[in-house]
């Protein structure tokens, strides 16, 4: 594996070394640091600190080897690479004597010396040897033209020390006759001249956003410098760790149940095993059953902030449900009434402090809730003619759209004043994107519509065969999750205006069905259906990772959770709503999550 996309020239000058056919090191020179080949003493052994030997060099190795001594393979490029990336790594650790031993072992070479020798001048402050070795590297590195990129890192690095250490003459004679002559980056050039208004070290280091001379700010350097150089001169720093947290990532990422936020850093994961999160871990197990609804729930939604579910139903309530963030169990705290016609859709204010209601098809009324003080702020309703049947909410939080199948929608405040009004689009299904100007809305023309008040302008995104039954949008802003008619669930990227995939298993028909994405990094994609059940997908796979059963009617609306990966609701024409967590009980194996990974898995209660 290559870093910076560098072809590596592997000839006896660049790459490590073996030595003689028989492995060993042939070169006994002088010693070294970083992992260079170390000075043997008359070829005795050199020992490390697990007691492993070094064999001596003998002088009598050919005659050795013709007495039928077995020769040590010669390595091959990819064991090469895996001990270099060990050296390196055994360095950065500081078991330098052990690095010695390996490299003389193996017969390999950590970096070129040229390469060592740069890295103590620059480590050092030695900015005139460090830009001498420049000469040396030259003719090792695959674009020469970098060296002027380069020797411009390393001037900015001399000439902010020489300004901390107040030595401006200097500074300034750096700028002009070192840094200016290389015609690179002059707008850079422009900010670093700047600096030298700078009234003391503490205003340099935080306008040039700079630690300061020492370790840390040239130890920065260098990897910015070895960005420049063929790995197999000198390696990326951390190699064997990029390497490893890529590993751990990708199998993150193949995992279909990975469903937690773990630390980025290799401590929160064991290297020893695969990854691999159990079934039990996921949300796939019914953990609550509210039945306070007395009849069909159309309707049921997460608060913003993840410690409310609001729930609507026909039975003409809206139940507010609190959310126990620790044992992920739910109980009632409010029951708004008086939704003559039921309740099919709801939305949240963006701080929750607001949430709204709309009806079914032939509802022209739209109520909007103060969920902190259970009182209603406002009971909207334009026309008798009108049907709001779908409302979002601008991101600002002080306006909103509404509208239905009538064939227009609005624009209102929070008071249900009209703002503005679109004329002409009969709306299944609405949504407010993050810039807070475009309204996309899904009509009975089978499309989904981009719509801007402030220019009047309006264009075409999504375009299906079948009836937009109802969509909803990721936090990105990028996808869009449609239920569409007789085809089931759709995935669509709305900024290349393309279908990605086709999600399989769900029984569509002509019921509006809402699905949601959800889980950690919203990977995962659930829906309802007209089977009774709850799909779940990973979000790059068509065929579902589980089928939750228990509803003995048409699923229709799920909500996962936006705080808790691991909580999802379904509502259901049974009158019921379903709270979906982990397993039970996890045995120890699983609360390992299967894989080594050090996680905390939260157990819930029967």
């Amino acid at each position: 594996m290559q870093a910076n996309g560098a072809g590596q020239d592997r000839d006896s000058k660049l790459s490590c070394q073996n030595g003689a056919q028989n492995g060993e090191s042939s070169s006994v020179g002088a010693g070294h640091s970083n992992g260079l080949l170390s000075v043997t003493n008359n070829g005795n052994a050199v020992s490390n600190n697990n007691g492993v030997s070094a064999q001596p060099t003998s002088n009598n190795s050919t005659s050795d080897a013709n007495s039928g001594v077995k020769k040590k393979k010669r390595l091959s490029q990819s064991e090469e690479d895996v001990i270099r990336l060990i050296g390196q790594h055994l360095n950065d650790l500081g078991l330098n004597q052990t690095v010695d031993l390996l490299m003389q072992e193996s017969g390999c070479r950590l970096e070129h010396p040229s390469a060592t020798k740069f890295r103590n001048h620059v480590i050092e402050g030695e900015w005139d040897k460090a830009e001498s070795d420049l000469n040396e590297l030259k003719a090792l590195m695959h674009s020469p033209s970098a060296i002027v990129r380069m020797k411009f890192l390393l001037l900015q690095q001399k000439y902010l020390e020489y300004l901390e250490d107040g030595k401006v003459l200097e500074a300034l004679q750096v700028l002009r006759a070192e840094l200016t002559p290389l015609k690179y980056n002059t707008e850079r050039i422009h900010i670093l001249s700047g600096y030298l208004m700078c009234s003391h070290a503490e205003d340099l280091r935080a306008k040039a956003e700079w630690e300061g001379k020492g370790t840390v700010s040239r130890t920065k350097l260098l990897d910015k410098l070895q960005t420049y150089l063929p790995p197999s001169v000198m390696l990326p720093p951390r190699r064997l760790q990029t390497l490893l947290k890529q590993a751990v990532e990708l199998q993150r990422e193949r995992c279909l149940y990975h469903n937690t936020k773990l630390d980025s850093g290799l401590d929160s994961v064991s290297l020893l095993l695969d990854h691999a999160c159990s079934r039990k871990q996921f949300p796939c197990y019914t953990q609550q059953i509210l039945t306070e609804h007395c009849n069909e729930v159309w309707f049921c939604k997460f608060s913003n902030n993840g410690t409310k579910l609001a729930t609507g139903s026909k039975d003409t309530t809206v139940i507010v449900w609190q959310v126990d963030m620790e044992t992920q169990q739910l109980k009632l705290i409010k029951t708004l009434e008086g939704h003559a016609y039921g309740v099919s859709y709801l939305a949240w204010s963006p701080d929750d402090n607001y949430l709204i209601a709309c009806g079914p098809d032939d509802c022209s009324e739209l109520w909007l809730w103060n969920i902190q003080t259970g009182e209603l702020r406002t009971k909207m309703s334009q026309s008798h003619e009108d049907s709001l049947t779908s409302v979002a909410w601008n991101p600002d939080g002080k306006r909103f759209v509404t509208g239905g199948q009538r064939g227009q929608f609005y624009q209102c405040d929070l008071d249900g004043n009209l703002l503005d009004s679109w004329e002409g689009v009969r709306v299944q299904c609405l949504w407010c994107l993050t810039d807070g100007r475009t309204v996309l809305a899904s009509d009975t023309h089978q499309r989904i519509r981009g719509y801007n008040f402030e220019d009047l302008t309006d264009r075409n995104i999504v375009q299906e065969d079948h009836p937009i039954m109802s969509f909803t949008v990721s936090k990105s802003g990028r996808l869009a999750l449609l239920n569409v008619a007789t085809q089931g669930v759709h995935l669509w990227d709305l900024q290349d205006r393309v279908l990605v995939r086709k999600y399989q298993g769900v029984t569509q028909g002509f019921y509006t069905i809402h699905s949601c994405f959800g889980g950690h990094n919203e990977d995962f994609i659930a829906s309802g259906s007209e089977d009774h059940k709850v799909y779940i997908w990973h979000r790059r796979s068509e065929l579902p990772i589980a089928e939750l059963t228990g509803h003995t009617r048409t699923v229709n609306c799920v909500s996962w959770n936006p705080v808790l990966p691991g909580l999802l609701a379904s509502a259901s024409d049974d009158g019921t709503v379903r709270i979906w967590g982990p397993a039970p009980f996890l045995d120890v194996q699983d609360a390992e999550g299967l894989n080594g990974m050090h996680t905390k898995i939260s157990m819930c209660s029967c």
